[in-house]
C-alpha cells in the first residue's frame, strides 16, 4: 500500500441525514488516527504522488464521475469498487427471470455459482419483469419486494397475490428501475438476521460473525437497532476454526461462498470493508431456510463496532478475538460506562437519537 496523504469522506449521495453523515465524519477520523494521517474534507490535487484514503458512503463503481482515480486496490478505500451499478446493490444476487432483459454487466455466472448461499428469488429490472418474477414466487407462498437502495429494512413489501404488485409498481421510475433493478424474493416467518463481515485496513485483517437487533423509531416502525459482533484477528478461516453453533457456520460459510462468487464474476472487484446479512426463518411449507439478504461494501451500521475492534487489535497485538456492538436508540438514552458515542441530538429528519458502539469483552487465547 502507498503512503497516504490523508483520508478522505467521500460523500456521493444527493442527500445524506445529519446523524449519518455526523457518524461518517467520526468514521474517516478514526481511520485517519489509524492510518497515522489526517483527514482532510476534500481531496485536493494530488501533489509529489501523494495519494488519498477514501471513505466513500456509498460502494463505488467505475462509470460514475464521482468516483475518483487512483483507487487500485483495498489500500486505497474503507468501502468498495464495482463495475456497473447494479453490482453495488442487492440486484446482484438473484437470477433473471427467464426471458428478462439484463442490464450491462449482467453476469448471470454470478447467481449460479452462489445459488447456495442465497433464498428463492428473483432480480428485475422493468416492471414487465418484476409482474413475470411475482407470479413465479407467489406460486410458493408470500414474496418480499425489497427496493435496492433503500436502508435499515424501510420500504419493504410483503405481497399475498399478484393483485397487490400493480400498486407498489405504479411510483417507480423505468429508468431508475432498469439502473438499479429490484428484488422480489420469497418471505420468511420467524427470522432472525445474523451479520458476518471481514475489514482490511492498516495491514490488519479482522472477520466477524455476529446478530442484529431491531428498534422501533419515532413512528413506531422497526428498523434496525444495532449489531452484536464477535470479532476475531484473521480471515474467515480463523472465525471457522473457533467454536460455532451450526447455524453461524452455515451463515459464515454462505457469506464466504457469496464473497467468492463475486471475486470470480465481477472484473476489478476491490472491498476492504465486507458485510452481509444472513437470514434464517420458515418458509411458506414451515422449513427452515438460510440465505444471504444482501452485501454491504461499504460504510454500514456495524461499522463504528469495526472501528472499535481495528483500534484495539492494533493496540494490542497479542489480542485474538473480541466482543463489539453498536446501538441505536431513539429518544433519551443512558450511555454506558464503557460506550464510544458517535452521534447524539435532534435529527431533523428521525427526531431524537443516539448511536454508540462498544467493546465488551477481550480474548487473548490463540
Amino acid at each position: 500500500m502507498q503512503t497516504k496523504h490523508a483520508v478522505v469522506l467521500l460523500d456521493t449521495r444527493e442527500h445524506t441525514p445529519e446523524h449519518e453523515h455526523a457518524v461518517h465524519l467520526k468514521l474517516a477520523d478514526g481511520l485517519a488516527r489509524l492510518l497515522g494521517v489526517e483527514r482532510h474534507d476534500i481531496a485536493q490535487p494530488c501533489v509529489h504522488g501523494k495519494r488519498y484514503y477514501y471513505v466513500p458512503t456509498e460502494t463505488l463503481f467505475e462509470t460514475s464521475e464521482q468516483t475518483p482515480p487512483g483507487i487500485d486496490d483495498e489500500g486505497d478505500l474503507f468501502g468498495g469498487l464495482v463495475c456497473y451499478p447494479h453490482m453495488a446493490t442487492k440486484a446482484i444476487s438473484h437470477p433473471l427471470p427467464a426471458g428478462a432483459t439484463p442490464p450491462q454487466g449482467w453476469a448471470d455466472a454470478f447467481a449460479r455459482q452462489a445459488s447456495d448461499a442465497l433464498l428463492r428469488g428473483y432480480s428485475v429490472f422493468s416492471k414487465a419483469d418484476a409482474r413475470r418474477a411475482a407470479t413465479l414466487l407467489l406460486s410458493n407462498g408470500k414474496v418480499r419486494l425489497k427496493p435496492v437502495l433503500a436502508t435499515a429494512g424501510r420500504g419493504q413489501q410483503v405481497l399475498e397475490h399478484i393483485d397487490q404488485l400493480e400498486a407498489l409498481l405504479a411510483p417507480m421510475d423505468e429508468q431508475q428501475l432498469a439502473l438499479w433493478g429490484l428484488v422480489l424474493e420469497e418471505d420468511l416467518s420467524d427470522v432472525e438476521t445474523f451479520s458476518v463481515g471481514q475489514v482490511r485496513v492498516a495491514g490488519l485483517t479482522l472477520s466477524y460473525h455476529g446478530t442484529q437487533q431491531l428498534t422501533h423509531d419515532h413512528q413506531g416502525c422497526a428498523v434496525y437497532g444495532g449489531s452484536d459482533l464477535i470479532v476475531v484477528r484473521g480471515g474467515y478461516d480463523a472465525l471457522l476454526q473457533r467454536p460455532l453453533q451450526d447455524h453461524l457456520r452455515l451463515a459464515v460459510n454462505q457469506a464466504v461462498a457469496y464473497e467468492q462468487a463475486a471475486e470470480t464474476h465481477f472484473p476489478t472487484f476491490v472491498v476492504s470493508r465486507r458485510n452481509y446479512d444472513i437470514a434464517r426463518g420458515r418458509d411458506a411449507k414451515g422449513h427452515l431456510r438460510s440465505g444471504v439478504l444482501e452485501q454491504s461494501w461499504r460504510i454500514g451500521g456495524a461499522s463504528s463496532a469495526e472501528l472499535l475492534a481495528l483500534q484495539a487489535f492494533a493496540d494490542d497485538p497479542a489480542l485474538q478475538q473480541l466482543r463489539a456492538s453498536t446501538h441505536e436508540v431513539f429518544g433519551t438514552a443512558q450511555l454506558p460506562a464503557d460506550a464510544t458515542l458517535f452521534y447524539q441530538g435532534d435529527d431533523s429528519e428521525l427526531g431524537q437519537l443516539c448511536k454508540f458502539a462498544r467493546i465488551r469483552e477481550h480474548g487473548h487465547r490463540e
